[in-house]
């Protein structure tokens, strides 16, 4: 009590948690306020046939089961910012220019991201309600009319705009990650709700009460296990000399989780993505499509997860996890960044001894961050193979206390922070 009461005193960390109180309100009501045009019956419909909508709503904050103005979130946000990057990479002039000049790297990066935000989320809202529309018994947006396409593309891609703003906007107001807040809100919230069906339901299949205990003690512990692995990192030991005669040294943390659960949303989204497009396949008049769609249905059930279905998880996991910190972190953009600041690493040369040695460092954390990554995603799905228990029990599944912890870890680093600053200002 005596810290939330030092929090509010604070003038300016009280407007900020206001102001992050007050955003999620509006977008909690806007993900309730539905398209324009939009035959709620035929929704209705599609999300009693495909479990898997349930999932990518819920991820949204049910804004696809309103069939919302923020349906797309932020995904044609982070679809343009992957896809620039990869451009970085591939065209030499923006890769010079990254090498070279920072941050007016990031200023035209950041630039190309939100123009190129726009026409992706057109097509892809396009794209997504044409998919919607093909498992409906009737059109839920009429997208052959263009008094209803133009409207309903045109307010979704605006939504869609209007989030990136207010995304950038948190940022800049030190409320760093939007989309983290709004993901830990949702869990916040839809935790009592879950945890009451789940106890209403296993008060009337008894058989479920075992092993949900058991799962909520396991939970328990591996909670204790996020916590652990979220501030886990290894030191490196960085001499810079500030003289010829005197040296000072710092640490350079490498965690171990390098990748936090970007892995498992990657590695979710491209093992769900072929249940949801041979859903739609199963109404083909084609009989190979047919029975595609139905062996990737029976072999990649997220509600009934076998062998082949964990094994992909499993090695997707990895696949991303290698790939997303191979993207994201450079041994050699560090090792030169200590160079440049006259510093080094004891027995290693400047150079290429100090990129390999900090890419080795890297390589091996990362090994020990994908088995944790693994273990947090798959358990809960081998738990569910041989027990009482559903996927859509666990619906708030261990994947989901990763961002919960990151982003408690961090909020309170942030306050303690701006109390400590608070009180030297005083001092001053």
């Amino acid at each position: 009590m005596w810290y939330l009461q030092n929090i509010w005193r604070v003038k300016d960390l009280r407007k900020k948690i206001l102001f992050v109180i007050f955003w999620l309100i509006v977008f909690r009501i806007a993900a309730h306020i539905p398209v324009p045009f939009a035959d709620m019956s035929a929704l209705a419909q599609v999300f009693a046939q495909n479990q898997m909508l349930w999932v990518f709503s819920a991820l949204t904050w049910w804004s696809m089961e309103s069939f919302s103005i923020v349906m797309m979130w932020l995904a044609p946000y982070i679809n343009a910012s992957i896809i620039m990057q990869l451009m970085a990479v591939v065209i030499p002039s923006l890769e010079r220019m990254k090498n070279e000049e920072w941050e007016e790297w990031q200023k035209k990066i950041n630039s190309y991201t939100r123009w190129l935000t726009l026409p992706l989320a057109i097509l892809q809202s396009y794209w997504m309600i044409a998919l919607m529309n093909m498992s409906a018994w009737t059109n839920i947006v009429n997208l052959q009319d263009m008094s209803q396409f133009i409207p309903v593309v045109i307010s979704i891609a605006a939504w869609t705009i209007f989030l990136v703003w207010l995304w950038e906007l948190m940022t800049e107001k030190w409320i760093w990650n939007w989309i983290s807040m709004i993901i830990f809100a949702w869990i916040i919230s839809a935790m009592p709700p879950i945890a009451w069906k789940i106890f209403w339901m296993a008060s009337l299949d008894s058989s479920k009460i075992l092993p949900f205990a058991i799962f909520l003690w396991i939970t328990f512990l591996m909670l204790i296990l996020v916590v652990i692995f979220s501030e886990a990192q290894r030191n490196i030991s960085v001499t810079y000399a500030a003289a010829w005669w005197t040296a000072t040294k710092w640490s350079l943390p490498i965690r171990i989780n390098q990748a936090w659960m970007i892995p498992i949303i990657f590695a979710i989204a491209m093992i769900t993505f072929p249940t949801v497009i041979a859903s739609f396949m199963q109404k083909s008049a084609n009989e190979t499509v047919v029975t595609v769609a139905n062996w990737i249905l029976a072999n990649l059930s997220w509600s009934n997860p076998n062998w082949i279905y964990v094994a992909l998880y499993f090695l997707l996991i990895f696949w991303f996890t290698y790939f997303y910190v191979s993207v994201t972190f450079k041994p050699e953009k560090v090792a030169e960044n200590i160079q440049k600041k006259w510093g080094f690493i004891t027995w290693l040369r400047p150079w290429s001894q100090t990129s390999e040695y900090i890419e080795n460092v890297s390589t091996n954390l990362n090994f020990w961050g994908w088995w944790f990554l693994a273990i947090v995603a798959i358990v809960p799905l081998i738990f569910t193979k041989y027990t009482d228990l559903t996927q859509s029990d666990l619906l708030i599944t261990w994947s989901w206390l990763i961002i919960v912890v990151w982003v408690v870890l961090e909020l309170i680093r942030q306050i303690n922070a701006r109390l400590v600053m608070n009180d030297y200002e005083k001092i001053k």
